[in-house]
């Protein structure tokens, strides 16, 4: 079974960056960063399908990049600009089902357990 697996997070100042690493172990078609904070549904942020391409959400295009690895295996979020309401726990989440949008988290099968960015004013 997929088990992604996220590092990376931490407490960063505002304008600051990071990056998270999300570890996938067994094929993925499609990858991607959600984030929750508290009171909020899960929201995306990031995808990358296995052949590259990249999709952003509003929130994160200018700022942040995805990236993946050669082998396919590990995915990068690498965040810049850091802004306080960026403070979230961040979720990778592999396989879509392709039954609906690359943002909906309801079509993903597998999710990591979260990494906490907390970005400081």
């Amino acid at each position: 079974q997929v088990r992604p697996v996220e590092f990376g997070g931490g407490t960063v100042q505002a304008g600051g960056s990071l990056r998270l690493s999300c570890a996938i172990s067994g094929y993925s078609n499609y990858v991607a960063w959600f984030r929750q904070s508290s009171g909020s549904g899960r929201g995306g942020v990031a995808a990358i399908s296995r052949d590259g391409t990249p999709w952003y959400a509003d929130t994160a295009r200018g700022r942040f990049t995805i990236s993946q690895d050669s082998t396919k295996t590990t995915v990068y979020l690498q965040m810049n600009n850091l802004k306080p309401e960026d403070t979230a726990v961040y979720f990778c989440a592999a396989n879509r089902n392709l039954y609906s949008t690359i943002f909906d988290p309801d079509d993903y099968r597998h999710w990591g357990q979260g990494t906490q960015v907390t970005v400081s004013s």
